[in-house]
């Protein structure tokens, strides 16, 4: 961690049940100082493991796992696979748009994504207010990239954290009925935005290989993960 950022106050939770991995505890480290709450301190923290809720700013720190790993793609490094071509061949007719707001319709489809995909979890039942309490954030660029049919239905949000040298790809909703794979498309997409911005990173978040549902990120080539603080791939 750079050497302005080394002597940051870190609070932990309590253990309490993990969200991914059934029968393991989870706790987390967050990051205290409010001077930490920009542009430039975020990529310092993210490049350290860090990612946020919200305001708050945390990183995994469980007693006995280490299985959330961070992962980014090098974005000047990509390289589509022939699945993602295959993808991007089969939604030609799909437009995206990073936006600064959200569309008029988004809770609709934000709506049928939660109950459909994601009705046991903590974001049940879906509400406007706690969505915005955990997406946007008071002291960060936020965008939030829309996918179209050709007909101008919305069927998909990746909400996207901006900054000067990377991007975050922080929370994407989708519609569960699409034929096609949106999660995978929509990252896709990030990787376009981020190449039209000269931007080297995009943040993917934690990944777990014991989760399934989180397995496509390691899909991305080339992609980097940090073990035992050193970025490795």
């Amino acid at each position: 961690m750079s050497t302005d950022l080394q002597q940051i106050r870190i609070g932990l939770t309590n253990n309490h049940p993990c969200s991914y991995l059934p029968e393991r505890q989870e706790r987390v480290a967050v990051a205290l100082d409010p001077s930490l709450h920009s542009d430039q301190n975020y990529q310092i923290l993210m490049a350290n493991g860090f990612r946020r809720s919200g305001d708050t700013i945390y990183k995994p720190h469980c007693e006995q796992c280490n299985a959330c790993q961070p992962i980014r793609i090098a974005v000047p490094d990509f390289i589509r696979s022939k699945s993602q071509k295959r993808l991007l061949n089969k939604a030609k007719t799909i437009q995206w748009e990073m936006k600064s707001e959200l569309d008029d319709a988004w809770f609709d489809l934000y709506s049928r994504y939660i109950c459909k995909r994601h009705k046991d979890g903590t974001m049940y039942p879906p509400k406007e207010d706690e969505f915005a309490r955990f997406a946007q954030t008071t002291w960060l660029k936020t965008g939030f990239l829309h996918l179209y049919t050709d007909s101008g239905q919305l069927i998909a949000v990746a909400v996207t954290d901006i900054m000067e040298n990377c991007s975050s790809a922080f929370y994407t909703f989708y519609d569960p009925d699409f034929s096609l794979s949106l999660g995978t498309l929509a990252v896709l997409y990030q990787i376009e935005f981020c190449q039209q911005q000269d931007k080297h990173w995009l943040y993917l978040g934690y990944q777990i290989d014991e989760c399934p549902a989180m397995n496509y990120k390691t899909r991305f080539q080339r992609h980097q993960r940090l073990v035992n603080q050193r970025w490795q791939g």
